[in-house]
C-alpha cells in the first residue's frame, strides 16, 4: 500500500481559502509569512480580503497556491500524517510537489513562481487570453472544436484532466468560438476558468524561453525517495532532467489523467489532493472508480481529521 499526495494548480484558489486552517495552527500563517517576505506583499491578507481580481492575477495565483499547498502539507505533517512515496502536481502544483518532496526551497520556489507568473502575463496581455473546461466530449472532438473555431488564431487543448474533461486555451476570441462550438456538438459544459492567460498553449513559447534562463541558476536537489511525477508522466533524478520538465510544462499539455493512472500503476492506493479545494480529487475519481482506491482532500481541519483517521495514522 502507497500512499500519494497531489498538489492542485490555478483555478483552485477562492477568497478566504486556508482560513479555517489557520484557526487550528499557527502553521498556515507562518508559511504565508514566509512567502510575503519574499514577495514584498501581504500574502495572507490578498487571499482572505482581495480583491478577488488581484488574487486570480497569475503573478498572484501561482505563489498564493504554492503557498497555500506547503502549508496545508505542513500541517499535515505536524499532526502526525505519513510521508508519502509519491507525488505529482497540477501544472503549477508540480512546483508545490518539488518542495514538499525537499527537491526545491520553498522561498527560492515562491519567487521563482512569481517570476514564472509575470512571465505569462507579459506573453500574452491581460484580457487576450482565456481558458476554458470542457466536459462531457471525447478528447477528438474537442481537438475538432478547436480546429474549427480558430479561424487563423491559437486555440488548443492543453489539460487532458480525465475522462469526459478537457480544458481549452488560447486567444480570448478564439476560446469564445470554441465553447459554442463545443457546447453545439453536445458538450455537457463548456465554461471559462478564473485564470488570466491561456497556460500550457503554445502561446507560452516565449515564456518558457524566458523561465530557462531563471531556471539554470536555480538550486534543485534530487536525491528524496518520493517518486515526483512531472508533465511528461515521468518521475525526474536529475537537476538538468527537473528544469527540462518545468520549462516544457508551461507550453505543453497537462496529461493528468495519465499521471494518475501512472501513479496507480506504480502502487498508489490512497491519493490526498494536499492544498485548496477538491478539484483533483473529482477528477481522480473519475480516471478510476476502483472502490478499493482511497481518494481525499484535505480542505478544511474536518477532511484532515477524517483523512488522518482513514489512513489509521
Amino acid at each position: 500500500m502507497s500512499l500519494a499526495f497531489v498538489f492542485p494548480g490555478q483555478g483552485s484558489q477562492s477568497m478566504g481559502m486556508m482560513n479555517a486552517f489557520a484557526k487550528v495552527s499557527p502553521v498556515i500563517e507562518a508559511t504565508f509569512a514566509d512567502a510575503s517576505a519574499v514577495l514584498g506583499y501581504d500574502l495572507w491578507r490578498r487571499c482572505q480580503e482581495g480583491p478577488l481580481e488581484a488574487l486570480n492575477s497569475t503573478e498572484c495565483t501561482q505563489p498564493a497556491m504554492l503557498t497555500a499547498g506547503v502549508a496545508t502539507y505542513r500541517l499535515w505533517h505536524e499532526r502526525g500524517g505519513a510521508q508519502p512515496k509519491l507525488m505529482a502536481g497540477h501544472s503549477l502544483g508540480e512546483f508545490t510537489a518539488l518542495v514538499a518532496a525537499g527537491t526545491l526551497d520553498f522561498r527560492t520556489a515562491v519567487d521563482l513562481v512569481r517570476y514564472r507568473g509575470e512571465l505569462m502575463q507579459a506573453a500574452v496581455p491581460p484580457g487576450q487570453g482565456a481558458m476554458a473546461a470542457i466536459l462531457g466530449l471525447e478528447d477528438i472532438d474537442i481537438d475538432e472544436a478547436c480546429r474549427e473555431a480558430s479561424q487563423g488564431e491559437v486555440v488548443e487543448a492543453v489539460n487532458f484532466n480525465a475522462p469526459g474533461q478537457v480544458v481549452i486555451a488560447g486567444q480570448s476570441s478564439a476560446v469564445a468560438r470554441a465553447i459554442e462550438v463545443a457546447t453545439a456538438r453536445g458538450a455537457r459544459r463548456a465554461l471559462a476558468l478564473p485564470i488570466s492567460v491561456p497556460a500550457h498553449s503554445s502561446l507560452m513559447q516565449p515564456a518558457a524561453e524566458k523561465l530557462r534562463e531563471r531556471l539554470a541558476s536555480t538550486a534543485f536537489t534530487p536525491g528524496s525517495d518520493v517518486a515526483v511525477y512531472g508533465v511528461d508522466v515521468t518521475t525526474h533524478t536529475t537537476a538538468e532532467a527537473i528544469r527540462a520538465g518545468l520549462i516544457k510544462q508551461l507550453y505543453t499539455p497537462v496529461y493528468w489523467a495519465a499521471t494518475v493512472r501512472t501513479m496507480i500503476s506504480a502502487g498508489a492506493t490512497q491519493i490526498v489532493e494536499c492544498g485548496p479545494g477538491k478539484v483533483l480529487t473529482g477528477l481522480n475519481r473519475r480516471v478510476d472508480k476502483n472502490r478499493d482506491l482511497k481518494m481525499c482532500a484535505l480542505e478544511d481541519p474536518r477532511s484532515l481529521d477524517d483523512t488522518l483517521a482513514m489512513l489509521k495514522i
